[in-house]
């Protein structure tokens, strides 16, 4: 009798904690894309930055210095580039946030309302 009751109260329990384990599970799959991305363009960024102050260190005279400042629009080409590409992966996993979220209160909302189309 008892083991029939206790096997009923966890069966409800895992039911009405299924959809904030689902939550949960999404934003921890998140958490882990946007942190990967960033410590890339952190270490993309910070090696970008080093290069410029080796670049720099090396300024000795006129010439270098000319050589210096004529790289500098490439650098700052590869700078703009790899910020929209940052800006383009940050939408992306937005978007697939939301889709997943969406599909996921999608899904929530059939649970609770067998009747819902």
């Amino acid at each position: 009798m008892y083991t029939e009751f206790f096997k009923t109260f966890t069966d409800q329990a895992e039911k009405s904690f299924e959809p904030y384990t689902k939550f949960n599970k999404l934003m921890a799959k998140n958490v882990e894309t946007l942190t990967e991305m960033q410590l890339k363009a952190i270490q993309t960024y910070s090696q970008m930055g080093l290069d410029q102050v080796k670049a720099a260190s090396e300024i000795t005279d006129v010439t270098s210095l000319t050589k210096f400042n004529s790289e500098q629009l490439a650098v700052f080409s590869k700078l703009s580039e790899q910020l929209v590409a940052d800006s383009n992966k940050i939408q992306a996993i937005a978007k697939e946030f939301k889709d997943d979220f969406d599909s996921l209160t999608t899904e929530n909302l059939k649970t609770v309302t067998p009747n819902a189309q």
